[in-house]
C-alpha cells in the first residue's frame, strides 16, 4: 500500500517531505442556481469528479448533488496544491466536459457558462480550534 505516499491508521498520511491531515468541506453552484445537475448530468459530473481527482492526487471522500444546484465535495489533498488550485481544477474542468457534452445545457445557461464564480470552502480537521490554542498557549511555558 506504501508507494511515495502511505496513510496511517490515525489518518494522516505521510508523504516525501511532510506529514498531512488537510481536508477541505467544498461547496459551490451553478449559474443562477439553475436545477440542471439530474439525471444523466447528475450521473456524468460525478464520474468526471472522480476522474478529475484521480488525475490530479486529490482524495475524494464524499460528494453529493444538492437540490439539482449545488455540489458538495469532501476532499483531502497534499499541502502543496492550493485550495484555489483544487477549485479552479474541479469547477473548471467539470465545466468544459459537461458543457462539452450536453450542449442542451448552454441553452439553459445565459453566456453558457455552468458554474457561478463564487465557492464555499472549510477546513476540516481531527483537533478542534480550543484544542490547538490551549496547545499553542501552553508551549510559552515549556522550558527549552
Amino acid at each position: 500500500m506504501c508507494y511515495n505516499i502511505c496513510m496511517k491508521d490515525n489518518g494522516y498520511i505521510h508523504d516525501r517531505t511532510c506529514v498531512y491531515n488537510v481536508k477541505y468541506h467544498l461547496i459551490w453552484c451553478t449559474k443562477y442556481r439553475k436545477k440542471v445537475l439530474i439525471n444523466d448530468i447528475e450521473d456524468r459530473l460525478y464520474e468526471i469528479i472522480n476522474e478529475i481527482c484521480k488525475d490530479k492526487s486529490i482524495t475524494l471522500i464524499e460528494c453529493k448533488i444538492g437540490e439539482g444546484d449545488h455540489i458538495h465535495c469532501f476532499v483531502s489533498a497534499a499541502p502543496k496544491l492550493s485550495i484555489t488550485a483544487i477549485i479552479k481544477y474541479l469547477k473548471g474542468i467539470s465545466g468544459i466536459k459537461l458543457l462539452k457534452e450536453f450542449p442542451e445545457l448552454r441553452k439553459q445557461l445565459w453566456k453558457g457558462e455552468l458554474w457561478s464564480g463564487s465557492y464555499f470552502v472549510e477546513t476540516i480537521g481531527s483537533t478542534s480550534e480550543e484544542n490547538i490554542k490551549w496547545y499553542i498557549e501552553r508551549q510559552k511555558n515549556v522550558q527549552m
